[in-house]
């Protein structure tokens, strides 16, 4: 467990003189001329024939402003290149291209099949970037992790609830979902991992207990990820940076995929000139090459970036509040006991308690018992003696839980007993109901 003292979150501050060391390279100029190209070449497939209800709001979409986070537009610019490769799917093309009989059909056939590659490339990038970028933040907070059991359970739990998200997509997939009703429920799971994390660090309620009771997570970790998303916390100047040519590739991506929406509908009464079928091979190439260098570019940013800094780096000084701890005297041949009523099995009883050293190291026991409603008492953490101990374990059964502190073999010796104790009821992660198909 690498140690977190002396240190306190990244600010915003910081991260501006981090990102002055990596500028991005304006995106090209083709970025630019061709979306205008594009949105005149949707504009006249609208003419042509009039949108349907389904394609107008695709067309209010393109012509909408992109989503202020950056991780909202990644997730969108993945959304758009698998509708893209799902329309260039030769099963999905107008059968004039599927079976051509003319010259020009052949040759659009042969750059859909070129296109597909190069958006098939970008959407791997993507993927692995998203991957890449989750794993590491997970490794650097358990990094911060007690190094035992406590951060086995939290990987399991992480693993356990990446599992079950993961099954109600592919339900959702099974049951006919659209590829948009998948993104809607991937970016609502995005969302809810983002909640529990801002419950995790604001440290209140049960959120509260289990991290500082049974996983031991420093406070400086949970002060990161309480700050690290709010509207004017780091990642908005991660915004201000690097927004600006994400959202013009997010803009660019939709009118790509809405073209080819269109297209598709009208490609029997609608003549492409050969002009208009360079305009889309090159708008897609230039999309593509330009998504998978800011995708690398981003990358190396997101790998070096500091999740924390010594507080002598921000100007400010970090101390620990331990205001949660209480203070008893256990005086010599006698114990000190605390109960717990537990409501449901599944429940964790967790501890964290020293003594107050003075000149001599003085240790007292410890233990927990179950006492069933009938007064039958089961020992469940057998007696030993301690100068510190922080543990937990979660309930079989029901019922009252001792604890129970013991100076009685002490004949002289008062111990001066600090500790906290709490019952955490079980975090219950809930099922949430599949997107409604449209």
């Amino acid at each position: 467990m690498a140690s977190t003292k002396g240190l306190m979150p990244i600010t915003r501050a910081f991260l501006a003189s981090y990102y002055d060391k990596y500028p991005f390279s304006p995106l090209s100029d083709d970025v630019s001329r061709l979306s205008s190209d594009m949105a005149s070449l949707i504009k006249l497939l609208t003419v042509q024939s009039p949108p349907s209800q389904g394609e107008t709001s695709l067309i209010d979409e393109a012509n909408r402003q992109p989503p202020h986070k950056i991780d909202e537009n990644m997730w969108k610019n993945r959304e758009q290149m698998e509708e893209i490769l799902f329309l260039l799917s030769p099963s999905r093309w107008p059968v004039q291209l599927r079976e051509p009989s003319t010259s020009e059909d052949a040759e659009f056939a042969s750059i859909l099949r070129t296109l597909k590659d190069s958006f098939d490339n970008a959407f791997t990038a993507m993927i692995s970037f998203q991957t890449k970028n989750s794993e590491r933040i997970f490794s650097t907070v358990m990094t911060y992790m007690p190094q035992d059991f406590r951060g086995t359970l939290i990987r399991q739990q992480k693993e356990r609830s990446e599992r079950n998200k993961q099954a109600v997509v592919d339900a959702l997939v099974s049951s006919g979902g659209s590829i948009r009703d998948t993104y809607a429920l991937l970016w609502k799971q995005q969302m809810e991992r983002r909640r529990q994390l801002a419950q995790l660090g604001s440290a209140t309620g049960v959120y509260k207990t289990l991290v500082k009771y049974l996983v031991g997570v420093p406070q400086v970790l949970l002060d990161f990820i309480r700050q690290i998303n709010d509207d004017d916390g780091p990642m908005e100047e991660q915004r201000e940076r690097y927004g600006p040519p994400l959202y013009s590739l997010t803009k660019m991506v939709i009118a790509i995929r809405v073209f080819l929406t269109l297209l598709w509908e009208r490609y029997d009464t609608f003549k492409l000139s050969k002009d208009q079928m360079n305009l889309l091979s090159e708008a897609a190439i230039v999309y593509t090459s330009e998504f998978e260098r800011f995708v690398t570019f981003i990358s190396d940013v997101f790998a070096n970036s500091p999740f924390f800094i010594s507080a002598d780096t921000a100007g400010i000084l970090w101390s620990r509040d331990n205001e949660e701890y209480k203070e008893i005297i256990v005086q010599a041949g006698r114990t000190y006991e605390i109960s717990l009523m537990v409501e449901s099995e599944n429940s964790y009883i967790a501890w964290d308690f020293s003594l107050m050293q003075g000149k001599i190291s003085m240790d007292i026991g410890f233990s927990v018992e179950y006492i069933n409603a009938s007064g039958e008492k089961t020992l469940i953490l057998p007696y030993r003696r301690y100068e510190a101990d922080q543990g937990n374990f979660s309930t079989l059964m029901a019922g009252n839980y001792k604890l129970v502190w013991d100076n009685s073999y002490s004949t002289f010796f008062k111990k001066t007993l600090r500790y906290k104790v709490d019952c955490i009821a079980p975090v219950v992660e809930p099922d949430p109901e599949p997107e409604p198909l449209n």
